[in-house]
C-alpha cells in the first residue's frame, strides 16, 4: 500500500490467532521522499493491540519496522472475522526533527499540515486454516527433526555406554581368569614344596630315631 509519502508492507495486518496467546505482525514503512516524514499509528481497538513505535520520524529514503502485537484473547471472534481497523498517518517535517520534538497537534488536520492517511484492515488466521496449518506443519516438522536428532544422539550415547560396559565386563573376566590361573599355578607348587619338606623332615627324623635305637644295642 502506497501514498505519496510512504509505502507500507504488507497492506493488511495478519495475526495467527490462538486463545490465551500473544501474536504479532510487523509492518515495514518506507519513506518515498527526500524529506523527513513523521508517522503515527492509530487503531479502533487500542486496548487489544500494542504498537511500537506508534509514532516516529523516517529519514529520506529510509524505512522502519512497526511491530503490532495482539494481546492474548480469551475467546474467538464470531466466524474468526475481525472488524478492527488501523490508520497510518504521515506528514513532512523539518530536517533533523526528532520524534520527541513533534508538536502534539502535528497530525491534526486543523493545524494546516498536509496529512496523508493509509487504512489497514486486520485479518485473523486460524491454526486450522491452510496458511496457519502450513506454518504449524513446518514448525512440527522442525520439531520432529530436532526430536529425531536428539533420539539418534541419545541412542548413540547408549550404544557407547553399553560397549564400555561390555569391555569392562570382559576385562574383569580376563582379570579373574588370570587370578585363577595364578592361584592354580601357585597352589601345586606350594603343595609340592611342602611335601618335599615334609618328606625330607620325615627321613631325617627316621634316621635320627634309627641312630637312637641302634646305639644302645651296640654298647
Amino acid at each position: 500500500m502506497t501514498s505519496q509519502l510512504i509505502s507500507v508492507s504488507p497492506d493488511e495486518l495478519r495475526f495467527h490467532f490462538e486463545l490465551e496467546k500473544q501474536t504479532f505482525c510487523d509492518l515495514k514503512v518506507l519513506n518515498n521522499t527526500q524529506n523527513n516524514v513523521a508517522f503515527k499509528v492509530k487503531t479502533t481497538s487500542p486496548k487489544k493491540y500494542f504498537v511500537r513505535p506508534n509514532t516516529g520520524v523516517i529519514h529520506p529514503w529510509d524505512s522502519c519496522i512497526i511491530r503490532v502485537t495482539l494481546q492474548a484473547q480469551r475467546e474467538y471472534p464470531p466466524d474468526m472475522q475481525c472488524k478492527d481497523k488501523f490508520l497510518l498517518q504521515s506528514t513532512i517535517v523539518n530536517p533533523n526533527t526528532d520524534v520527541d520534538e513533534l508538536p502534539p497537534d502535528i497530525f491534526n488536520k486543523d493545524s494546516g499540515n498536509t496529512i496523508e492517511e493509509l487504512k489497514l484492515r486486520v485479518a485473523y488466521i486460524s491454526p486450522t486454516s491452510p496458511e496457519g496449518s502450513s506454518e504449524d506443519d513446518a514448525s512440527k516438522n522442525s520439531t520432529q527433526k530436532l526430536d529425531s536428532s536428539s533420539s539418534q544422539a541419545l541412542q548413540h550415547l547408549k550404544e557407547e555406554r553399553d560397549a564400555a560396559a561390555r569391555q569392562t565386563r570382559q576385562l574383569q573376566q580376563e582379570l579373574d581368569m588370570l587370578k585363577r590361573q595364578r592361584n592354580r599355578r601357585s597352589d601345586p607348587g606350594f603343595s609340592f614344596t611342602f611335601a618335599i619338606f615334609v618328606g625330607v623332615l620325615g627321613i631325617l627324623l627316621g634316621f635320627l630315631l634309627k641312630l637312637l635305637f641302634s646305639s644302645p644295642q651296640n654298647d
